[in-house]
């Protein structure tokens, strides 16, 4: 199975632009979020997040990252407000993550980077279909959560659950609540961008929360245990599936909070 695209030097971050000229876009994703230059803006409302547990579907491997999907025919998981306009309806999510604790978010905060990052894939419903809405400049909302390493954690039970759920390429995940893996504080920043993974497109308004969640080097080693490769193929762990912060070129970064 060869991918036309990765994480590995010949076919990683650095020669996307060779297959996806977008990557050298003007909203471009992730960035460096440096909080003193984010404005705060008094008119971002907080973010609703209704999630329905009932919709969550599977969860599965696919080459790149592991992702849960939900069922997305009705508006039961949703998000509203926040920076946008409109019902945007949970797609799925995803993590990347790093070989090793120091690295392994897309975004950085003022260069800080976390061990992992956590996405939660939202599509606009005034498009038909996540396929549509994936190309248009608002079609897409995603929410960012840092996860930050503890020492102990029995906080996050919710990790160590779907993570034993999951050994193999593609396996049903029924009601899961998606709610269980956001911070206390949804104070977030937000800032027009893309996806940050082929085709890369220019289509989603970012949401990033500024309060981490907590996940143990136990918790962290069993995201590395995943892999890249397909049955058959030589074992390649699935690390480092991340893409460095891309130029702001211009782009305001606004905050909900001061």
């Amino acid at each position: 199975m060869s991918h036309a695209w990765g994480y590995a030097a010949n076919n990683g971050p650095d020669k996307w632009c060779d297959n996806f000229p977008i990557a050298n876009g003007p909203r471009q994703s992730p960035i460096d979020i440096v909080p003193g230059a984010a404005s705060f803006d008094a008119e971002l409302k907080p973010l609703n997040l209704k999630y329905d547990p009932s919709t969550c579907l599977d969860i599965l491997n696919n080459g790149h990252s592991f992702q849960v999907t939900f069922v997305d025919d009705s508006d039961s998981s949703t998000l509203t407000d926040g920076p946008i306009t409109g019902t945007y309806r949970l797609k799925q999510f995803h993590f990347h993550w790093g070989a090793s604790d120091d690295k392994g978010s897309e975004h950085t905060v003022d260069g800080t980077k976390y061990p992992a990052e956590l996405h939660l894939v939202h599509w606009n419903t005034k498009y038909p279909s996540f396929g549509e809405a994936a190309s248009q400049p608002d079609g897409l909302a995603v929410v960012g959560v840092f996860l930050q390493k503890v020492l102990v954690t029995d906080l996050f039970l919710n990790f160590s659950y779907f993570l034993h759920c999951f050994q193999g390429k593609q396996t049903t995940f029924a009601n899961f609540d998606p709610a269980t893996l956001l911070p206390g504080s949804l104070d977030y920043w937000t800032y027009l961008g893309s996806l940050t993974t082929p085709p890369l497109l220019e289509s989603v308004t970012w949401i990033v929360c500024k309060e981490p969640i907590s996940v143990s080097s136990a918790q962290m080693a069993k995201f590395r245990s995943l892999l890249f490769s397909a049955e058959g193929e030589t074992e390649c762990c699935m690390v480092d599936n991340y893409r460095p912060p891309q130029p702001l070129k211009g782009r305001p970064v606004r905050a909900s909070f001061k």
